[in-house]
C-alpha cells in the first residue's frame, strides 16, 4: 500500500516528502520567531528617547492590532493558500524588524510593532494548516505531534543560543538585533519559498497549497467566514477545545512576558539574572515541547491539557509561598507544562476541524479569542500591579483557571459536548498506533479505547 493510500503503520517513518515539509517547517518557524532584539527592545526604546506611557502604549495598540488582522488574515490563508500566506507574513516580518533601523523613533517603532503584528497573524494559522494538511495528504498525520513540538523545541533553543549574544553585538553594531532579526525573517522567506506545493491535502486542498480552489473577491472572504462561523456554531466539541485553550496561551502569555519580571524582582532576585532565569525557563520548555510523546497514555490529550492547565495555575500560586530558588524552579516547571501543553492543544484543534472547513481560518479565529482575553488580562494585570496585589493576582488568575477547567469536564461528563474529530467516530486504538498518532482522536466511555497519547 503506497503512502497516499492509507495511513502509514505509526512505526514507519515519514516518506520522503513529508520529511522534507517537516525539515522546512523547522527551518520556518525556527527563523522566523527568532527576535533577537526581543530581551533588549524596552532598554533599546528607552535609549531612542521613548517614555514609558509610549512604550507600552505601543504594546497595547499591539495586541488590538494583532486581534483585528487575524480576521482577514485567516481568509486570505484559505483563498490564496497557506503556502502563499507564509511567503508573504516572512516578506512582511523582515521589513518589520528593519523598520527601527530606518527610524528609531515613535513612528519607527509604532510602525514596527503593527507590521510585526501583520506578519505574525499571516502565518499563525497558516503554519500549522499547512503542517497538518502537507502530512495528512502524505498519510504521515500520524507524525504531526512530534512535528509540532520539535518546531517549537528548536526555536526555543535557538533563542538560548542567540540572546546571550545580543548585548556583546550590540556594542559593536547598536541596530545589530534588529538587522539580524529581519536576517532571520529573510532566511524564512527562504524556506516558505522552498515548500512543495500540496496535492490532495483535505481541508480544502486546493486552497491550502496554492490557493487555486473558490470565487475570489469579498463574496468568497465573506463565504469563507461565515463557513468559519457555522463551523464553530455547529461543533461544541471544536468551540469547547478552543475555550481550553484560552488558559493555557493566556496563563503562559501573562507569566512569562508581563509578569516575569515583577514575580523576580517581589522575590529580591537582581535584574542581572533575570537573563539566566529566562534561559532555564526556556531550555525547559523547549525539552517538554519536543517530547510530548512522554506524557502517559492511560489519560486522553483534553485529559492531559486539562491537567497540565491545573498545573500552570498551581505553580503560579504557589509562587507566593517559596523564596527565590523556589520560585525560580516554579517558573521552570511552569515553562516545562507550557511546552507539553502547546504541541497537544494545537493537534486537538486540528483533529477537531471538520473536513473540507476552512482550516486557516478557524485557528485565526482561535488565535483571535486567545489574544482577545490576553489583552483583557494584561489591563487586569496592570492594575492589579498597580495597587501592589501581585499575589493576589496569581492566586486569582489560578482560581480563574481551576473553574474554568471545571466548567469544561462537567459540559463534558454531563453529556452536553459530543465528542468529535473531523466528523469521524470514535474506533478503538491499533496495537499499533502510537500516542502521537492517536492523539486526536476521540474517547469516549464505555466499550470505545479512550484516545492515548
Amino acid at each position: 500500500m503506497s503512502a497516499r493510500s492509507g495511513r502509514r503503520d505509526a512505526a514507519t517513518g515519514p516518506t520522503a516528502a513529508a520529511r522534507r515539509i517537516i525539515r522546512l517547517n523547522y527551518g520556518f518557524q525556527l527563523l522566523f520567531n527568532l527576535l533577537w532584539w526581543m530581551p533588549v527592545f524596552y532598554a533599546y526604546q528607552r535609549e531612542a528617547g521613548l517614555s514609558d506611557g509610549q512604550i507600552f502604549g505601543i504594546q497595547s495598540i499591539y495586541y488590538v492590532a494583532f486581534c483585528l488582522f487575524e480576521i482577514p488574515t485567516g481568509l486570505i490563508a484559505d483563498r490564496i493558500g497557506t503556502r502563499n500566506c507564509l511567503r508573504a507574513g516572512a516578506v512582511v516580518m523582515t521589513a518589520a524588524n528593519l523598520a527601527p533601523v530606518v527610524s528609531a523613533s515613535y513612528t519607527g517603532f509604532l510602525v514596527h510593532f503593527l507590521a510585526i503584528a501583520a506578519g505574525r497573524s499571516l502565518t499563525s494559522g497558516a503554519a500549522s494548516a499547512y503542517l497538518y494538511d502537507g502530512l495528512r495528504a502524505e498519510g504521515c498525520d500520524e507524525h504531526y505531534l512530534r512535528a509540532e513540538g520539535t518546531a517549537r523545541a528548536l526555536g526555543l533553543v535557538a533563542k538560548v543560543v542567540c540572546w546571550p549574544l545580543v548585548g556583546p553585538l550590540m556594542a559593536v553594531a547598536h541596530p545589530a538585533p534588529y538587522v539580524l532579526s529581519a536576517a532571520s525573517a529573510a532566511g524564512s522567506l527562504a524556506c516558505a519559498v522552498a515548500l512543495p506545493r500540496l496535492a490532495g491535502a483535505g481541508g480544502g486542498t486546493a486552497r491550502t497549497d496554492g490557493g487555486r480552489g473558490g470565487a475570489r473577491g469579498g463574496g468568497a472572504f465573506l463565504r469563507d467566514a461565515g463557513t468559519a462561523l457555522r463551523c464553530i456554531a455547529s461543533s461544541p466539541w471544536l468551540a469547547l477545545l478552543m475555550v481550553q485553550g484560552v488558559a493555557v496561551f493566556t496563563l503562559s502569555r501573562i507569566c512569562q512576558v508581563n509578569l516575569f519580571q515583577p514575580i523576580l524582582l517581589d522575590h529580591g532576585i537582581a535584574e542581572a539574572s533575570h537573563g539566566s532565569v529566562m534561559a532555564a525557563m526556556t531550555v525547559a520548555e523547549a525539552v517538554a515541547s519536543a517530547r510530548p510523546q512522554w506524557l502517559s497514555r492511560r489519560l486522553s490529550p483534553v485529559a492531559w491539557v486539562s491537567l497540565l492547565s491545573l498545573a500552570l495555575a498551581g505553580s503560579l500560586a504557589a509562587m507566593t509561598f517559596g523564596g527565590p530558588w523556589a520560585v525560580v524552579a516554579l517558573l521552570c516547571l511552569f515553562a516545562a507544562a507550557t511546552g507539553f501543553a502547546y504541541p497537544v492543544q494545537r493537534k486537538l484543534v486540528n483533529d477537531a476541524v471538520p473536513a473540507h472547513a476552512p482550516r486557516a481560518t478557524l485557528l485565526s479565529v482561535e488565535s483571535i479569542v486567545d489574544r482577545a482575553v490576553c489583552a483583557l488580562a494584561a489591563i487586569a494585570v496592570g492594575a492589579y500591579l498597580a495597587a501592589g496585589r501581585l499575589d493576589a493576582l496569581l492566586w486569582h488568575s489560578a482560581l480563574a483557571t481551576v473553574v474554568l477547567i471545571g466548567v469544561l469536564h462537567l459540559l463534558l461528563r454531563g453529556g452536553a459536548v459530543r465528542r468529535r474529530s473531523a466528523g469521524r467516530e470514535a474506533r478503538p486504538a491499533g496495537p499499533a498506533e502510537t500516542p502521537a498518532g492517536a492523539a486526536g482522536r476521540p474517547d469516549t466511555a464505555g466499550t470505545r479505547a479512550r484516545k492515548p497519547l
